[in-house]
């Protein structure tokens, strides 16, 4: 796991751009954290980073929004699909031609691919933040090294 204090949205930014430079279709990043704590804007830096133009919004009541970009980008929040047995093709959103951004990611967890790079922001003052990143495969642990030294 590779931690990152984060002081201000410019610094959540820069890593999730840094994050977004490595990413190619189908790469999964679940994104874990309190309501507020960061994670759509992480996303929409993200999504910035691999040529969205669009504005990018929370997806919490349609749970999925799709983007253009370098790349597709699927973003979604699956807060609403806890305690469900809903099936939103997760196959082929997971390993088709888009890189996915989920939100919630826990009430999916048995759906969700084995390689993945998980991402939790938390709360540690008014305007500070950490960021822990769990890399599940080789790929990602990769890319945790290239950013973190």
């Amino acid at each position: 796991m590779w931690k990152k204090e984060i002081g201000s949205i410019e610094e959540m930014e820069k890593l999730a751009a840094a994050i977004g430079s490595y990413l190619q279709p189908p790469d999964v990043l679940t994104l874990e954290g309190d309501l507020g704590a960061g994670k759509t804007t992480f996303a929409k830096a993200l999504a910035k980073s691999i040529g969205v133009t669009r504005t990018v919004s929370s997806p919490t009541f349609t749970i999925i929004k799709q983007y253009e970009g370098n790349y597709p980008l699927n973003h979604l929040d699956v807060y609403r699909l806890a305690n469900s047995d809903e099936d939103l093709g997760w196959d082929e959103l997971f390993y088709g031609d888009a890189i996915s951004i989920i939100e919630w990611a826990q009430f999916i967890e048995e759906e969700l691919p084995e390689h993945r790079l998980e991402i939790v922001i938390r709360h540690i003052g008014p305007h500070t933040r950490t960021v822990e990143l769990t890399p599940k495969g080789e790929r990602f642990t990769q890319i945790c090294e290239e950013i973190f030294t």
